[in-house]
């Protein structure tokens, strides 16, 4: 059997164009395609903690007990009677007049009205229909008010020997529903990128990049687990759309229908839109308390206010009016709130990253350094629950039982995770969620 030299090239076993020797070559780097680079393996942060998770947890409470699709929590409705109307001008005193009710709440006979416009007192002689009355002023003056007024029932009066009224009033109990969504997010490295070595410290000497990326998935889903029990939309009486998602009630979604929305502190902070606040504030029962959480130009604005204001009866935070930070005003600096006084309020403010990043809900877009939403209000108490008069946080984040924060993963034995045949390693998270917005008219919404 015949054998033969298979080497390269003319039966040499050299390899063509590749000198054996570095004496052959005048410098290293022709000898080395690349020189080692001077690598500084710091991760730098440049746009500093990204993260705003955190306003739902300082300012509510948490609960791991949702056993249904949907919570369901009761409010109760306003004691006193009002009704909005108007008045014929044309009448006497004593002449029964028809006042047109807007709203349909209507009033007994012999019930007394006050008009909260000018002053006038009615008395109910005759209900007319569902939306009408035969009224005469007590005072026994010409009534008019073309225009619609607000009218408050301030008692009911008989005359001698008259029968109680038939009819009686119930202090509404509204019943109020919230639907739990599922947020979900994953992330996925393949088995040999699993093992591979970067450039970069990724932190505590590691320098396999899918421990940063699978770290940065875990902060952003917490992130926009946030922002969906802030931002997120219902569909009108829980209807479900074609996909099957239902949504859920965010909290500027419940301060849009049921709170106080203010358009202050845009371009500066004056005392008569705080005092315009502290008005709408006290005719909802507010308490004292409130913190501010607000974008960085609302927040500016509201500092120039107190600066100038010392003598305009706003008085910057003294020791008594940290009342929830056990009257600590060190705590409260610690946890990077200011405060002031102003009309028996005292607010605690606070930046709010949320409204400052460009990439969330900070655009800035207009020259005030903000988007649409400029803060929210936040009463620092507990409401008390309208059937069983138990006290509860005004804001709850709800999380379905055993459902807040689930996490697994599954892979082909990559990381050593054996769950299927792919070569690939897949890090999942779900958590099933809702916010209850208990009390909403106490809220302040800042647009």
């Amino acid at each position: 059997m015949a054998t033969s030299n298979q080497g390269l090239g003319n039966g040499s076993n050299k390899v063509p164009g590749l000198k054996q020797t570095p004496d052959n070559y005048v410098a290293l780097g022709e000898l080395l395609e690349y020189n080692k680079p001077d690598n500084m393996d710091l991760y730098v942060k440049t746009f500093g903690d990204q993260g705003i998770t955190g306003f739902l947890e300082l300012t509510g409470a948490k609960k791991n007990a949702g056993t249904s699709d949907q919570i369901q929590y009761w409010e109760e409705g306003r004691l006193h009677r009002s009704f909005t109307g108007t008045v014929g001008t044309t009448a006497t005193a004593y002449a029964n007049l028809d006042m047109t009710v807007a709203d349909g709440a209507g009033a007994r006979v012999n019930d007394v009205l006050l008009n909260q416009v000018n002053g006038d007192v009615l008395l109910v002689e005759e209900n007319l229909g569902a939306t009408t009355m035969a009224v005469r002023s007590l005072a026994g003056v010409t009534l008019g008010q073309a225009t619609a007024a607000a009218f408050s029932v301030i008692g009911n009066i008989a005359a001698q020997g008259a029968s109680q009224p038939a009819d009686f009033y119930q202090t509404e109990i509204n019943k109020r529903t919230q639907d739990f969504i599922i947020a979900r997010e994953t992330f996925h490295v393949n088995g040999s990128q699993a093992s591979n070595v970067g450039w970069i410290n990724t932190g505590n000497g590691d320098y396999r990049w899918y421990l940063k990326g699978e770290n940065d998935t875990r902060k952003r889903f917490m992130d926009q687990r946030e922002m969906l029990m802030l931002f997120g939309e219902r569909q009108a009486d829980g209807a479900t759309g074609n996909d099957g998602i239902v949504g859920t009630e965010g909290y500027f979604s419940a301060l849009g229908d049921r709170g106080i929305v203010s358009s202050g502190f845009g371009t500066s902070a004056t005392l008569s839109e705080v005092d315009d606040i502290i008005l709408e504030l006290d005719a909802q029962g507010a308490p004292s308390e409130y913190a501010m959480y607000l974008n960085r130009a609302a927040s500016l604005n509201i500092d120039d206010l107190v600066a100038t204001g010392i003598g305009a009866s706003i008085t910057a935070g003294l020791g008594s009016q940290f009342g929830a930070f056990n009257n600590s005003q060190d705590m409260a600096v610690n946890l990077g709130f200011k405060s002031f006084t102003r009309g028996g309020y005292t607010f605690h403010k606070h930046d709010w990253k949320l409204l400052n990043d460009p990439t969330l809900a900070g655009s800035q877009a207009d020259a005030l350094g903000g988007g649409f939403y400029k803060g929210a209000m936040v009463p620092m108490t507990q409401v008390a629950d309208a059937r069983t008069g138990e006290r509860a946080p005004s804001l709850q984040m709800y999380y379905k039982q055993d459902r807040e924060m689930n996490h697994w993963v599954e892979g082909g034995d990559v990381l050593g995770f054996k769950t299927n045949n792919e070569d690939v390693a897949k890090f999942h998270y779900r958590s099933e969620c809702a916010l209850v917005t208990r009390g909403a008219n106490q809220h302040v919404l800042l647009t």
